[in-house]
């Protein structure tokens, strides 16, 4: 195994994606129960993440979710990739995030985000517009003060203040100079756009200011990753994620993850099956061999020390064993065969 695989860090964020003739119940207990499956694999976190009135996620309310993970799990970090901080009041992520920290003492991660919403109607309905976003760097500096008990209200955020809660930031456009500057660790994706990217972890360490968070930068990259038996297999893992996000693009409206034969019988709009190849092209796809190649690549090329694999697939047998591949890939501790 490579030596620069060998020292990062491999971890797994699921978005709780709905699945054609599942429900959204259903999706929430898969995330609870893929979690138990990964923290035996040996990854090093498992996140979960914050989506509204989107048909094909059902997870909406990351720190209860969260929750659900760190009480069906024993020794894995749990946090959130991410809570949206626009859409919130930061005193009470602070309260959420202390009460998790106080049930789950030296587990908890707080991943936090500056989207406002997937579309108008959302963000009206959660009473936000797109402006709000430009206020995130101070809506982080307030959340930070409440652990430290730095609020000029004189309000105590109870039980967060003098907790330790590694933040992180996940770096969108001007996420990374945010992360920088506030001296915290930096999510960044996804690995489809390389030069953008890098070029975002290239602004990251020139503008880093040591922290009491972090005294170095950390960069954490995200993106999917597929390993299977044969190329095609882990192809196959790709499709339907890559048609729900072109279909997406087409009608204005994020589906539930269809089954990769169905995808596969569908005839196609030139405008769609240009999108769908679109999503299937540069992600990190394919037997053990070619995906160590390619996270090698990812790895040299960035100086990242941990990867957040986000896959989704309709087959949920075939993600897991996809998984375990790869955790085989990583040299985890759990991928070894039990005797």
């Amino acid at each position: 195994m490579s030596s620069v695989i060998a020292s990062a860090r491999f971890s797994v964020l699921d978005r709780s994606r709905t699945r054609e003739g599942h429900s959204g119940p259903e999706a929430l207990r898969d995330t609870v129960r893929l979690a138990r499956e990964v923290e035996r694999l040996g990854y090093h976190r498992f996140w979960v993440s914050e989506h509204h009135g989107v048909p094909g996620v059902a997870g909406s309310a990351p720190t209860v979710l969260a929750a659900a993970v760190a009480g069906a799990t024993r020794t894995i970090r749990v946090g959130t990739g991410g809570v949206m901080l626009p859409n919130h009041r930061p005193l009470v992520v602070a309260e959420q995030f202390g009460v998790l920290e106080s049930l789950f003492p030296g587990r908890v991660d707080m991943g936090l985000g500056r989207s406002v919403g997937f579309t108008d109607g959302v963000r009206r309905a959660l009473g936000r517009g797109k402006g709000d976003a430009e206020d995130f760097a101070a809506q982080l500096e307030e959340l930070l003060g409440w652990f430290r008990g730095t609020s000029p209200t004189g309000v105590h955020a109870r039980p967060a203040e003098g907790l330790t809660v590694p933040p992180f930031v996940l770096a969108m456009g001007e996420g990374a100079a945010i992360a920088a500057r506030a001296g915290l660790p930096m999510v960044i994706g996804d690995l489809r756009h390389r030069d953008r990217m890098r070029r975002g972890i290239d602004r990251y360490r020139e503008l880093f200011r040591p922290s009491q968070w972090a005294s170095e930068p950390y960069v954490v990259v995200s993106g999917t990753v597929a390993v299977a038996g044969t190329p095609e297999e882990a192809r196959r893992l790709l499709v339907p994620e890559a048609w729900s996000m072109a279909y997406s693009r087409t009608h204005g409206t994020f589906p539930p993850l269809p089954p990769a034969e169905r995808v596969e019988a569908l005839a196609m709009t030139a405008k769609e099956r240009d999108l769908y190849e679109s999503g299937l092209a540069g992600q990190l796809a394919g037997t053990e061999e070619e995906v160590a190649h390619g996270l090698e690549a990812v790895l040299k090329d960035t100086g990242a020390q941990e990867v957040l694999v986000t896959t989704s697939t309709h087959d949920r047998e075939a993600l897991l064993d996809s998984y375990r591949r790869l955790a085989v890939v990583a040299g985890l501790d759990g991928s070894a065969p039990r005797r």
